[in-house]
């Protein structure tokens, strides 16, 4: 069995005293097995975890990359339980945005902190984690319009570099039925992501994708570029949240019907 649990997401879709905030946390279930996929920016996880009684016993807890609405609840997790932390080792740069998220992004605490509480795991290639499921590690930046966020840079030797988000992961989960796919915020690319994870596992046919896919703030010629790639797989659902806005969300939903699940906190997907 699998199942896919939204945990944090910046809308509810569940009247059960959840809550919100811009960031985003899935829970993966597979086979007893429980990896838990990003944190959100604060204890709101936790206090979503109690509102659907799922006990805090993760197997491993994956970071897809370092900003704070990724990663900001992880100290707060691993201060209630004991686990493996997969993270890349660019995860912990200082990370800035421009207009309209002026500020710092990144991991609001240092390393060391996650170092002293869990057992963590720096990768930057794909890797199974528990059978059928694997971290993307780095993922190769080769389709030519995926241009990425020109808002977001870091500080290198007190200098502004330009932030591709190298550190970008997703995992892909292997089913007879194809592949799932679950993205952070897909700073690499959705289209990158996904041949990368056909590389990786060998399987060619994509049976769904879930999470945050950016394409509500990249520039239209990749949104459209993007949609037009996703038109020719024949998928069965599709499920963004987050960092693809409700704007994009609507025009995806006009686009695949039926197929567009939309993954607010309280989604739950299972597959047999």
């Amino acid at each position: 069995m699998l199942k896919i649990t939204v945990l944090v997401d910046n809308t509810v879709i569940k009247p059960m005293g959840l809550k919100g905030e811009h960031g985003l946390s899935m829970l993966i279930e597979k086979d007893g097995k429980k990896v838990l996929f990003d944190t959100g920016q604060s204890d709101i996880l936790l206090k979503n975890l109690m509102k659907l009684d799922i006990d805090v016993d993760f197997d491993a807890v994956v970071v897809s990359h370092g900003h704070y609405d990724h990663a900001g609840g992880l100290k707060a997790v691993l201060e209630n339980t004991s686990t493996k932390v997969f993270i890349h080792r660019e995860a912990f740069k200082t990370r800035y945005a421009e207009e309209p998220f002026k500020g710092f992004i990144g991991i609001p605490f240092k390393k060391e902190v996650i170092e002293d509480l869990g057992d963590v795991i720096y990768i930057d290639r794909a890797r199974e984690i528990i059978k059928d499921v694997w971290v993307s590690g780095y993922v190769e930046r080769i389709t030519p319009f995926e241009k990425g966020d020109s808002r977001l840079y870091f500080i290198e030797n007190g200098k502004k570099v330009a932030d591709i988000v190298e550190d970008d992961m997703s995992l892909y989960i292997k089913t007879k039925k194809g592949l799932i796919i679950v993205l952070g915020c897909a700073h690499a690319g959705l289209v990158n992501i996904i041949e990368h994870a056909r590389r990786t596992t060998g399987v060619e046919k994509i049976c769904g994708i879930i999470g945050g896919t950016h394409l509500g703030l990249v520039g239209k010629e990749q949104r459209r570029k993007t949609i037009k790639f996703l038109k020719s797989l024949d998928f069965e659902f599709i499920a963004p949240n987050h960092c693809t806005t409700q704007s994009v969300i609507a025009e995806l939903k006009g686009i695949f019907g039926d197929r567009l699940l939309f993954a607010g906190v309280g989604f739950e997907h299972e597959f047999s």
